[in-house]
């Protein structure tokens, strides 16, 4: 796009996950990721303590970035960082640091919404990866969010459809402490299901219109479904672990892909990218493999590490607002709810 070297240190502290990058122009030289092991033992991420672990990652973690991408911070051109959506305490964090220091370095602040980072991570300039053509269809699917825009262009996107409760890896999450599987679980479920029939057990999908999700009544039918089976037979879940996840995670993908199907059809854009942690699940993957091969779609998947929370996908979106120069002031506040295009 340029030829001229700019550098951006961006900065992600939406959730759980402390992280910092620094990238020339589209590539990224360095996506550090402090993963905070303490909401294991609460079996979902808990707000306040997510914070603290933010104020002691975040110093490391761009010292590490920097280090790694063997760049002095006076040669950065801008800092990025998310703006929200995401948990307000470790928003503030991450805001409130890259404020500190872009104004320490006299160099233009950059915000980005988080949503539009997981799309706009396809344009990374890796040799793993391919960038979608305008316009395409973006289907995030993460713990936090789940939601299907149209991209005309880097800036210009429009929400097709999103849940109406609970996102698609908190289904995922929740279904594996149904089934007595440890934080996060949505991995294990993968796992497990990669080695049973997907056929075992039949769950309801819930009648949703047009392009909205639902996954609440699933998790509810899931309950009831494991608390009769297990009254019968109290090793239920140990003997059919792998049957099980298989048959939740085929139902989960069902869902998902109808949706997709359905967005296609109405737009008549065959061209689909995703994101978002559950951008990793096997599942998927395969589901959208199949799809370009029988239905002619061009699919988009990005790299492992640019599914989960990473800043690269941060920098990405900085890069590209700073050749527009859409800089932020310093008046700026964290903000939890931030839709795209707002």
């Amino acid at each position: 796009m340029t030829a001229e070297k700019i550098y951006i240190l961006a900065i992600e502290s939406s959730c759980d996950d402390t992280s910092a990058a620094v990238l020339c122009n589209t590539k990224v030289l360095s996506n550090v990721v402090a993963t905070q092991e303490i909401h294991k033992q609460y079996g979902g991420v808990v707000p306040e303590l997510a914070s603290r672990a933010h104020q002691q990652n975040i110093v490391p973690v761009v010292h590490q970035a920097l280090a790694k991408a063997n760049i002095d911070k006076k040669q950065l051109s801008a800092i990025a960082f998310t703006r929200g959506p995401g948990l307000m305490g470790s928003l503030l964090v991450g805001t409130s640091f890259a404020k500190s220091l872009a104004l320490g370095l006299n160099i233009p602040l950059i915000e980005v919404n988080h949503m539009e980072a997981h799309i706009l991570a396809h344009f990374i300039e890796d040799d793993d990866m391919r960038a979608p053509e305008f316009p395409f269809l973006g289907m995030t699917i993460s713990g936090g969010h789940t939601q299907i825009v149209k991209v005309n262009h880097y800036f210009d996107m429009e929400i097709l459809g999103e849940t109406l409760d609970d996102a698609v890896g908190e289904a995922f999450d929740k279904s594996a402490k149904l089934m007595g599987l440890p934080y996060p679980g949505g991995p294990l479920v993968d796992k497990y299901a990669r080695e049973g029939n997907p056929e075992a057990f039949a769950f309801p999908k819930p009648k949703v219109e047009e392009l909205n999700f639902s996954f609440s009544g699933l998790k509810t039918s899931i309950l009831y479904f494991l608390q009769r089976e297990t009254k019968k037979n109290p090793d239920f879940i140990a003997e059919n672990i792998k049957d099980i996840c298989a048959s939740v995670q085929k139902t989960i993908l069902d869902i998902l892909m109808d949706k997709l199907h359905l967005a296609v059809q109405q737009t008549g854009i065959k061209q689909v990218a995703i994101g978002g942690g559950v951008a990793a699940n096997s599942g998927i993957r395969a589901r959208l493999k199949n799809a370009e091969e029988r239905l002619g779609w061009k699919t988009y998947i990005p790299k492992f590490s640019y599914c989960t929370d990473n800043a690269g996908m941060i920098g990405i979106v900085g890069y590209l607002k700073f050749l527009e120069g859409t800089f932020t002031d310093q008046t700026v506040a964290a903000k939890a709810r931030y839709a795209i295009g707002s």
